[in-house]
């Protein structure tokens, strides 16, 4: 969030967790997002089925639907007075009979939201959970919205974000099957466009395009962004001579890297009050100095208050 707003605190960040005016939950591709409150419905809605569906196919074996809608019925009794404690959430469901391990899957039929303040800065174990429809109440017009409109809504903003692109980077993003947004994409109305080989890219009709030569300053970005991921590799942000040092069977979260002409050219890690940094090629000192430049308010951040 740092790398893409202007003047983020911590502060900031973490009294809006409090606030609940931004939700931690398991989300798209089943890893972790912090949202906006009024994205949380439709962008839950638009993926819960596939995930569950995705469940089913790769840990299902010996379950039943039915059996992990009792298991979210006993989560929800369980946390109807409130959130509780990973640990003490996992012991009143085993005692219910409820596989809460993170094989179990209870988590993908009720909806579930991490409570600050662990997840926030400070406390960044996440370890208290509670029930969105509790934490979050569900405004009227969002309890009626349908899979099919949450999901042209999490289409607009992925493009919005990363367009022109083609579906099934939408897809992979998304954790939802191309077959399925296909009919999507088609009732929407969006500029279509054809990469180099062909491929058509969609893009949102009034979004810029801007001009190849615009100059894409030092960017400085956390580990397993989202820019450089298998389903944003059209970007060509991170090049592909690079790809091995930054995701491995070592590190499957990858490392933090920076940006230099809108490419990933090294890594950087913190300590002792200071980033470091780990080039991936030679730095000319023009491109040191506005690393340097850069280094100073990312510094500030992660060691101030």
């Amino acid at each position: 969030m740092w790398s893409r707003l202007a003047g983020l605190t911590r502060q900031a960040y973490t009294e809006a967790l409090l606030d609940r005016r931004l939700i931690q939950a398991t989300m798209m591709r089943s890893t972790i997002h912090t949202v906006t409150a009024a994205d949380y419905w439709p962008m839950t809605i638009a993926v819960r089925r596939a995930r569950q569906r995705w469940f089913m196919r790769a840990w299902g074996a010996g379950r039943r639907e039915a059996s992990m809608r009792r298991a979210a019925d006993a989560t929800r009794r369980v946390l109807a007075d409130g959130p509780l404690p990973l640990r003490d959430l996992r012991a009143r469901l085993a005692e219910k009979g409820v596989d809460a391990s993170p094989a179990g899957g209870f988590g993908l039929w009720v909806d579930l939201v991490r409570v600050p303040p662990p997840g926030t800065w400070d406390r960044p174990r996440a370890d208290l959970y509670g029930l969105a429809e509790n934490w979050l109440p569900q405004p009227p017009e969002t309890l009626e919205l349908l899979e099919s409109d949450a999901r042209q809504w999490l289409l607009r903003r992925y493009l919005a974000a990363f367009g022109p692109a083609g579906l099934a980077d939408a897809s992979g993003w998304m954790g939802v099957p191309v077959t399925e947004l296909r009919p999507i994409a088609a009732a929407m109305e969006l500029r279509r466009f054809r990469d180099e080989e062909g491929r058509e890219l969609l893009d949102l009709p009034d979004a810029p395009l801007p001009d190849p030569q615009t100059p894409a300053p030092p960017r400085f970005l956390a580990s397993f962004d989202p820019n450089l991921l298998v389903q944003a590799r059209r970007t060509q942000i991170l090049p592909e001579e690079f790809r091995a040092h930054i995701f491995d069977v070592h590190t499957p979260q990858s490392w933090n890297t920076f940006l230099l002409d809108g490419q990933v050219a090294g890594t950087w890690s913190y300590a002792s009050g200071r980033v470091g940094l780990r080039p991936l090629r030679k730095l000319s000192r023009a491109e040191q100095r506005s690393l340097r430049d850069e280094m100073g308010p990312l510094e500030e951040f992660l060691f101030g208050s």
